[in-house]
């Protein structure tokens, strides 16, 4: 069943590995067709697209932020939500994508608050890199994303999607088609029916110091 009435929301998907052959590169196409046959409009994005060379304070006051870092912001501030498809290394996020987040949170103001994002995984494992993912939650919360509850990790992988892109097993791919449908919903609630936050403060409980403070104002429009 199709989406007849939703109000415009725009997502940025991508893939959170290099190989261009992933798993998650699958999934992440798969990601992207659920949501455009649900009526979202996507940027459907490679990590190659936002790789930055390892972090380095020294070279951002050099030179600034690196060309990776500032397609991912603007990519970020185009799209109303996030979904990564992010495989697991050592029971991890990989360093690619930490790297990149990193970058990113040196941007004013700050391009992951208030943003909602949907994390998935795929892998050949039993358990789908659903370890990575929990990993994954920690930088981006604390920098102020709404990361949905519901993640989804696709375990055997490298057997379970079909030629066709789809999830092979019926009642798995349905589970997988609502995970997103349902993100989708709460997505759209939020950009148009938006409740009033006036600031992101990195420490909520410490002792106000315009030295140290990481604070924003948000927007509540």
């Amino acid at each position: 069943m199709t989406d007849t009435s939703r109000e415009p929301i725009r997502l940025l998907v991508f893939a959170a590995s290099l190989q261009a052959k992933s798993l998650n590169a699958k999934l992440a196409t798969l990601a992207a067709r659920v949501i455009e046959e649900h009526q979202g409009v996507v940027q459907l994005a490679s990590m190659k697209d936002f790789d930055c060379p390892s972090f380095d304070a020294d070279v951002e006051e050099a030179n600034g932020l690196p060309d990776g870092a500032e397609r991912f912001r603007a990519s970020l501030e185009s799209s109303n939500a996030f979904v990564i498809c992010s495989p697991e290394y050592n029971a991890s996020m990989p360093g690619v994508l930490k790297n990149v987040i990193d970058w990113v949170s040196r941007y004013r103001p700050q391009p992951f608050n208030e943003k909602h994002g949907l994390l998935m995984s795929a892998s050949p494992s039993m358990i789908g890199g659903n370890r990575g993912l929990w990993s994954l939650r920690v930088p981006l919360e604390h920098l102020g994303a709404r990361v949905y509850p519901d993640m989804f990790s696709l375990a055997q992988a490298h057997n379970a999607i079909g030629d066709d892109g789809r999830i092979v097993n019926q009642e798995l791919n349905s589970r997988f088609e609502s995970n997103i449908v349902n993100f989708m919903d709460l997505v759209e609630a939020a950009t148009h029916y938006p409740c009033v936050k006036h600031a992101w403060v990195e420490y909520l409980g410490s002792n106000p110091d315009p030295l140290f403070d990481r604070v924003d104002s948000v927007s509540s429009n």
